[in-house]
């Protein structure tokens, strides 16, 4: 594309609610039908982007590629990538907007997952396929527990998206004959993910982790390093900041409160760990956070009304 495609930073009609920080869910109609059925070519860079089409039909451009589209299927943009879309009239489904930081890995590491999460794909969903038909049915949940606000909700938005990308992308690497099924490494990084989501609030060792792989704390370390670049030691630490984070915004727990549920009796080491991963104490980082949250809302959504290239 040489001529300039715009950048979008958030999503959303003026609905008078506070944007949620991580993820916004709509029906496709409901943009589109705005923009004559057609989201001109755009990108962003912080949003990784699911696209459930229930019904109708239509193209999704990547690049300088168009692809038809044909329900049920699931399109996944990552983040970064000039894209767009033309739709029927009838198209029927939801876009789900999510901010990349919150997808289990990320676009682009060394994994199976964090390399799917990277480029676009075009899903299609067999209705009578187990699999396809619990994701289509995943999708639906999320949008409504979406618009319920009820007790939970942020868990449960989290599950169901974590379930949806990752039985979309089994479905998609079933349809390639060509995709090369995981290698040892890589069952290992998802053994160790599941490890570290049990104990991570118990602040257990690299050693530990090790012991329960079945591998010298030597071995374990050269995995993660070839798989992630990092440590075991800084996935852990990842975790914990991840879940400190997520707490400082979405609960109401002062910062010693969610120091504690995350395994620190001393708050002031609870601050020094958290200074070190992100450089701001909790309270400065919740501060903060909260002021680019209020601040997002006026401008996103005058933007939204007046962009007819957003989705």
């Amino acid at each position: 594309m040489s001529r300039h495609v715009p950048t979008y930073e958030l999503y959303g009609e003026n609905t008078g609610r506070k944007p949620d920080f991580w993820l916004h869910c709509e029906t496709i109609r409901s943009r589109s039908s705005l923009h004559h059925w057609e989201i001109r070519p755009h990108r962003h860079e912080s949003f990784f982007q699911i696209l459930y089409i229930e019904g109708g039909s239509g193209d999704a451009i990547f690049g300088e590629n168009s692809h038809a589209i044909r329900p049920p299927a699931i399109i996944t943009v990552p983040p970064g990538l000039n894209h767009g879309f033309r739709f029927s009239r009838d198209i029927d489904g939801l876009v789900i907007t999510l901010l990349r930081s919150h997808l289990s890995h990320p676009p682009g590491d060394r994994s199976h997952l964090g390399e799917w999460f990277a480029t676009p794909h075009l899903t299609p969903l067999d209705p009578d396929h187990a699999e396809a038909a619990y994701v289509m049915q995943t999708l639906k949940r999320l949008g409504d527990e979406f618009e319920n606000r009820r007790s939970g909700r942020n868990e449960a938005l989290a599950a169901y998206v974590a379930l949806a990308l990752r039985l979309t992308a089994r479905i998609s690497h079933e349809g390639n004959t060509q995709e090369l099924p995981p290698n040892e490494n890589e069952r290992r990084m998802e053994m160790l993910s599941e490890l570290i989501q049990q104990h991570f609030r118990s602040h257990k060792p690299a050693s530990f982790y090790a012991r329960e792989l079945g591998l010298s704390p030597t071995h374990l370390t050269r995995i993660v390093r070839s798989m992630t670049g990092n440590t075991p030691h800084e996935l852990i630490a990842g975790k914990l900041v991840e879940e400190a984070k997520r707490q400082l915004v979405f609960t109401l727990g002062s910062v010693q409160e969610i120091g504690f549920r995350l395994g620190f009796a001393d708050p002031a080491y609870f601050s020094r760990f958290f200074v070190k991963y992100t450089g701001e104490t909790p309270r400065v980082w919740r501060m903060r956070e909260k002021v680019r949250l209020e601040e997002y809302r006026p401008p996103a959504m005058v933007a939204a009304r007046n962009c007819p290239t957003r989705l």
